[in-house]
């Protein structure tokens, strides 16, 4: 049997969140497309700190800052 931890189990919602994100963009699903991409950094974020990986937090806190930024601008 399959047991994932934990951090399997945020990136691949995490991963799923980002995609379905992409989708609503596709379709014009405005501002709900920024959403999802604000909740897919986020649980891209937690997956970098579960790993201590430094170079995904930075990232993903760059796209945040970005993405907000833009956000705030529309």
């Amino acid at each position: 049997m399959l047991k994932l931890k934990t951090v399997d189990i945020v990136k691949w919602f995490a991963t799923l969140v980002q995609l379905v994100g992409y989708g609503m963009t596709g379709l014009n699903y405005v501002p709900y497309n920024i959403y999802m991409f604000f909740i897919g950094i986020f649980l891209w974020f937690a997956v970098g700190v579960m790993w201590k990986d430094k170079a995904i937090m930075v990232v993903h806190v760059g796209a945040f800052i970005s993405l907000l930024v833009g956000y705030l601008n529309a």
